[in-house]
């Protein structure tokens, strides 16, 4: 594929960018010169989990980020472990690291894993750089990015996915997947063949026929997301509170009933029917163990990103997760009061950490 497009403009992803990390180049600019190339915009924790991974089984990978992000990797590059005991070091000389798009770029696939609310500005930097066709895969929390980023760059081939589990930093350059799942993309011809790179490189890829059900069932589960921000809590603590488990079902239950009268049912992305996890969420904490064992294998060490960003003082993504509830109850008829209650909560300039008992009065529950 050709060049395309003039000078990037530089895209802030959550804070302005300084300075360029060093940049490592490859014999032939590719790991293996037999191997497609994958552009990562967005380089944190989703983008450097799976990027990383592409990487180390030979893929040419960029990594496009917060300079004081990618510095440490630039140097180190990643160490890579999950909950099953699993464990990778990845070596800086495979990657290629930058602060910015580079003014001319033809890879064969693009990963956007920016934060929601910098969509639309990725997907302007993008359109300036790729050429037209170009296939990019949104993997971020939400639903209406790509139909944003398609709005604002309609040139390029946008697919959206789903990322099911839980990615953690616990050092600068050592990423921890603490929960399970897959990553799930829109079912397409163009993507079929990048199923066994992704599957070859530890980060299996599901093709869907219809995503929008799965990233609904998605946004159901990341409902969880602000009351383990304002929990403070580890995710595996937090669901073991049987009150957070009450916020959460709540939210649950007012997101269905909207989602019911829209007619979506959500793709089923866990043992538990969607429907059911509210009474399943409800039980007395000693039952709950027991029957939700399979959904407490989660690491000790995970948390929700809602809650590194809160604990940063970053803007988190609450308007891409609750406020697509209200938004959607508010196109028919209806009102969302505890989700939108949940927004209004993070949305404050400093939101505190809450106990179980306060949140259930916040909520009204």
């Amino acid at each position: 594929m050709g060049d395309h497009g003039g000078p990037a403009a530089p895209v802030q992803l959550r804070q302005p960018i300084h300075r360029d990390p060093p940049v490592h180049a490859r014999p032939n600019g590719r790991a293996r010169p037999d191997q497609p190339d994958v552009l990562v915009f967005g380089a944190g924790l989703v983008g450097g989990w799976v990027g990383a991974h592409l990487a180390g089984a030979g893929l040419a990978v960029t990594l496009v980020g917060r300079a004081d992000r990618l510095a440490p990797v630039a140097s180190s590059g990643y160490t890579l472990s999950d909950l099953d005991g699993n464990k990778v070091h990845v070596d800086a000389s495979t990657l290629s690291f930058a602060s910015q798009l580079p003014h001319h770029c033809a890879p064969d696939l693009t990963l956007l894993c920016v934060k929601s609310g910098a969509t639309r500005q990725a997907a302007a930097a993008l359109a300036q750089v790729l050429p037209p066709g170009s296939l990019v895969l949104s993997l971020q929390n939400g639903l209406a990015n790509v139909d944003q980023a398609r709005l604002t760059a309609p040139q390029l081939r946008w697919r959206a996915g789903m990322v099911s589990y839980n990615v953690a930093e616990l050092a600068p350059g050592r990423l921890h997947r603490g929960t399970g799942g897959v990553l799930m993309a829109q079912a397409d011809p163009a993507l079929e063949p990048w199923v066994s790179h992704f599957n070859g490189a530890g980060v299996p890829l599901a093709l869907h026929p219809d995503i929008t059900t799965v990233l609904w069932a998605k946004l159901l589960i990341n409902l969880n997301n602000p009351v383990n921000a304002l929990s403070g809590l580890p995710l595996r603590a937090e669901l073991l509170d049987r009150g957070y488990r009450r916020c959460f079902a709540a939210m649950m239950d007012e997101a269905l009933g909207v989602l019911d009268a829209a007619a979506i049912l959500p793709a089923r992305l866990i043992a538990v029917p969607m429907h059911h996890l509210p009474m399943l969420l409800r039980l007395p904490t000693p039952l709950f163990r027991v029957v939700a064992a399979r959904l407490l294998r989660i690491d000790p060490l995970a948390r929700s990103s809602m809650a590194s960003d809160l604990a940063r003082g970053r803007p988190t993504e609450i308007d891409a997760l609750c406020g697509e509830v209200v938004r959607l109850a508010a196109t028919l008829g209806r009102d969302a009061p505890l989700n939108r209650r949940l927004v209004e909560l993070m949305s404050q300039a400093k939101p505190r950490q809450r106990s179980s008992a306060a949140l259930l009065r916040e909520l009204g529950l």
